[in-house]
């Protein structure tokens, strides 16, 4: 059961990861840009579910409080 949810949630980020790197490439703007590479990458190495998610809501909102 583990193994599904975190498969879920990895394709989650991953799919929120790519809106933002979308979002950043056409607005050029770092930020989004950086974070949507970060979330499509770091569930790779998230070997725990409530590290992945812990993390990917933190890095979610990265481009909501950090806005240069």
């Amino acid at each position: 059961m583990a193994t599904g949810t975190l498969l879920i949630y990895s394709m989650l980020f991953g799919s929120v990861g790519i809106g933002y790197f979308i979002y950043g490439k056409k607005q050029g703007k770092m930020v989004p840009l950086i974070t949507g590479m970060v979330l499509n990458v770091f569930p790779y190495f998230m070997p725990n579910l409530y590290t992945l998610i812990i993390t990917g809501i933190i890095l979610m909102g990265v481009p909501w409080v950090y806005r240069p």
